[in-house]
């Protein structure tokens, strides 16, 4: 197993991506920590993994606030001894609009969660890889980060500052045997983004993702948490012992777009 007896916390894991990932690191031989504010739904998937074998816990976190995280890296320590990946991938999708429609106060909020919570867990994590002398930092940034498909100023400058923060630690902790490392979701297919897309259900849903996935992603397809999983499972082993202060564009093809040129134009 490539994560034999290792003990990951994954931040956002009740749902979507992040369960997705602990999902696959589990299969793996990974203790996970699911770390989210969504109560019941973390429960829910700690026991769900629970049941694969390997034991997952629950603790209810808010990225945004410092004392929290804190709290839950003691918590983890107390009960596994030791922390060896961590994966941020909590954070939040706002409805596009152009910067004069948004608020200052949505703003603070997008920076903070998506960006500001990456850095807390960051933080109170590291001092425990590097007594260790091991580690592995995986943050889901964003396709928006380097190509927004649509007018997200404040989510695309959050994810954006993800790259930043993970090349920038990725120097400071290489010395001490502690990867660092981005990944960049495409069009992913979870409830998060189902429920932002299509807050009223549709009995078409099926179809119309369907034909999304065809018009936008150059595999014709949308992604699914697995997808991303993979990928994460990649840079939380060994086969990624080498590779740091890098990033990994999972996305069927995107940003990559085809560009219809008009009739005539190289006759």
């Amino acid at each position: 197993m490539l994560l034999s007896n290792r003990v990951a916390i994954i931040t956002g894991g009740a749902r979507g991506i992040g369960k997705g990932i602990a999902l696959k690191f589990v299969e793996e031989g990974c203790s996970p920590v699911i770390a989210d504010i969504l109560v019941q739904e973390g429960k829910k998937t700690a026991e769900e993994l629970s049941k694969k074998g390997r034991e997952a816990v629950f603790i209810q976190c808010d990225v945004t606030d410092s004392r929290q995280v804190q709290n839950m890296v003691d918590q983890v320590i107390e009960k596994f001894g030791k922390i060896d990946i961590l994966v941020n991938d909590a954070g939040v999708g706002p409805l596009p609009k152009p910067i004069t429609e948004v608020p200052e106060a949505e703003w603070d909020k997008i920076l903070d969660i998506n960006l500001k919570g990456v850095f807390l867990c960051c933080k109170a994590v590291v001092p425990h890889l590097k007594k260790n002398g091991y580690g592995k930092i995986i943050s889901i940034s964003s396709g928006a980060a380097i190509s927004p498909p649509i007018t997200h100023v404040h989510y695309s400058a959050a994810k954006a500052g993800i790259l930043g923060l993970t090349f920038d630690l990725a120097l400071e902790l290489a010395p001490f045997k502690i990867c660092v490392n981005a990944i960049l979701p495409g069009p992913i297919r979870t409830e998060g983004w189902e429920g932002a897309v299509f807050p009223t259900p549709r009995a078409d849903m099926e179809d119309i993702i369907a034909e999304i996935g065809k018009a936008i992603v150059p595999m014709q397809r949308m992604g699914t948490p697995e997808d991303i999983a993979g990928a994460a499972l990649f840079l939380a082993s060994d086969l990624s012992a080498y590779v740091t202060g890098d990033r990994i564009i999972v996305g069927g093809g995107f940003p990559l777009r085809h560009i219809t040129i008009p009739p005539g134009v190289f006759k």
